[in-house]
């Protein structure tokens, strides 16, 4: 009597291709829906910070009758007990934009992927030039 062969169970090298091939694009979609949502984190504490700055200021304001001039490094320890705020990148780089006057301030953030308030920093020098409109800075000025 002859015997049948035995049948292997195995898997085919399409069949290991195609299962890799999916993991590969799973991965890649994953990765990138992973870095948007970083951005946006960042950005929105860009955004907290930048509201906790002008909070700081009015704060300032309320107690002294005009705001800190642009030499905020003198104030900085009283206004922001903390200290100023640095991005949450931590690449060093400051994407913070300070322009101080007693009479008024713009601050700006630049932010990564979201559309913010302004589409250019203020005039250096000059804080009453906060321009709004959408572009990818965010800036607060003062309120009174």
């Amino acid at each position: 009597m002859l015997s049948k062969p035995k049948k292997k169970n195995a898997f085919t090298l399409l069949e290991l291709l195609v299962v890799i091939s999916i993991i590969g694009i799973l991965v890649a979609l994953g990765t990138a829906a992973f870095s948007t949502t970083q951005k946006k984190s960042r950005d929105a504490r860009r955004k907290a910070d930048i509201k906790a700055l002008q909070n700081g200021f009015e704060q300032y304001h309320a107690r002294e009758n005009s705001y800190p001039s642009s030499q905020l490094e003198a104030d900085d320890a009283v206004i922001f007990p903390a200290g100023l705020p640095e991005d949450p990148k931590g690449e060093g780089e400051n994407v913070y934009t300070m322009n101080l006057s007693a009479d008024s301030f713009c601050v700006c953030a630049l932010l990564e992927s979201s559309v913010g308030n302004s589409n250019s920093l203020p005039n250096p020098g000059d804080p009453t030039t906060c321009s709004y409109g959408s572009g990818d800075y965010y800036c607060l000025s003062n309120l009174q």
